[in-house]
């Protein structure tokens, strides 16, 4: 008998692999684009945006009211807002949550925005305010003095663009009471033009006493010049 020996068939070639969509995703992850979509920009390379206004939380409370049923609580908060140039707000709310307190405050802050006067990073002169049972001192300082004031008063003060001033309070140390009563302080402030001084008197007399003189006098002064 004729040895039979095995015969080996040679294995078909391998058809080339097809990436299939999760190696296409895989790959396009790996780029750094998403998979079926267009390629975004990652989203810290975004520049964030610019605040016009410098916004500071002064003080939240969280306040009670007795109802029938007991007692509902309740959160009141104080923020302070402005543009470090002249303008400054205040605005105090209530909330049923942090949050929407807050949120409240600022809008109210906003709204009531006023103009305050200002002279080379300091202000123009000393004035003072009372607001309920707080009293408040402001005075101008030379320049690299800083703010001397701590508390409630040096945020208002530093959100209205004060650098250097000092203060001194005098009353109570209620925080809505001392924002507000800084505020006034700063609002009766007025620039040196409005100033009244003693040049200033003697000029306002001598153009009243020019109005004074009557016409009839003024047209003997002229033929008796001629």
């Amino acid at each position: 008998m004729a040895d039979t020996q095995p015969t080996q068939t040679a294995a078909p070639a391998a058809a080339p692999a097809q990436a299939g969509p999760q190696q296409r995703g895989g790959q396009q992850n790996r780029q750094g684009g998403r998979p079926g979509g267009n390629n975004r920009r990652p989203a810290r390379d975004q520049a964030p945006e610019e605040k016009l206004f410098d916004e500071r939380i002064v003080n939240i409370d969280r306040v009670a009211r007795v109802v029938k049923g007991g007692r509902r609580f309740r959160f009141r908060a104080l923020a302070v807002v402005g543009d470090r140039k002249n303008k400054i707000g205040i605005g105090s709310a209530k909330g049923a949550d942090v949050t929407s307190a807050v949120a409240k405050a600022m809008d109210v802050a906003k709204k009531n925005m006023i103009t305050v006067h200002l002279y080379k990073d300091t202000l123009p002169h000393e004035s003072s305010a009372k607001v309920g049972g707080a009293n408040i001192l402001i005075k101008p300082a030379a320049p690299g003095t800083g703010l001397i004031a701590g508390g409630v008063v040096r945020t208002v003060l530093e959100v209205a663009g004060v650098k250097n001033a000092l203060s001194k309070s005098l009353g109570s140390t209620n925080k809505t009471n001392t924002a507000y009563a800084t505020l006034a302080a700063m609002q009766s402030i007025q620039p040196a033009k409005n100033w009244v001084t003693k040049s200033a008197v003697a000029k306002s007399e001598a153009k009243k006493a020019a109005k004074a003189v009557p016409a009839p006098a003024k047209a003997a002064e002229k033929t008796e010049a001629k």
